[in-house]
């Protein structure tokens, strides 16, 4: 295996273990094409080879990937890490203290549907802390085009419903 693969592998490893949320293929692909280290298709190459070998888990979400480090990464990681460059570090950090926000909302707030038994559309939306969920909301609507409308709204309105929901919840 080429030493340059290895080391885009360790870079991914490196910025899962950075963050305490998933990263999905864009984000990651963003900064790596971002510093022109490699292309699109090696990474690609890199991502799934470490699937293959559970370094990292992949969860699907609405057409995005979203990837988490596993137990055996973090030992890759521990053991290997040193063979990532100060610079390249250094560039890491620089793009999560200027993204990180953008980041979590990303990974942290998660809207998918599917068809239920009953031909309607089931829409889940979460806000995910960490690994806790703030709020798992699942509803049922009976068009795919309304179970869109739901995904593509919750990223926005995600705050206020929450801050709506625990007001009308916990008022004595």
């Amino acid at each position: 295996m080429s030493e340059s693969i290895i080391l885009y592998k360790l870079i991914i490893l490196y910025m899962l273990n950075k963050v305490d949320f998933p990263l999905n293929n864009a984000q990651i692909s963003d900064f790596i094409l971002e510093k022109e280290y490699t292309t699109y298709f090696t990474i690609q190459q890199a991502i799934s080879e470490m699937i293959d070998s559970d370094l990292i888990r992949a969860e699907t979400i609405r057409n995005s990937s979203y990837y988490h480090l596993t137990q055996e990464g973090e030992n890759t990681l521990n053991f290997f890490g040193n063979k990532i460059s100060d610079a390249i570090i250094e560039d890491i950090h620089e793009y999560f203290k200027n993204n990180k926000f953008q980041l979590r909302n990303e990974g942290s707030i998660l809207a998918d549907y599917y068809k239920t038994t009953n031909q309607d559309f089931a829409v889940r939306c979460q806000v995910k802390e960490k690994d806790s969920n703030l709020i798992d909301l699942t509803l049922t609507v009976p068009t795919k085009e309304q179970a869109e409308a739901i995904c593509n709204n919750w990223n926005e309105e995600s705050q206020n419903i929450y801050a709506y929901i625990m007001k009308q919840l916990m008022h004595n």
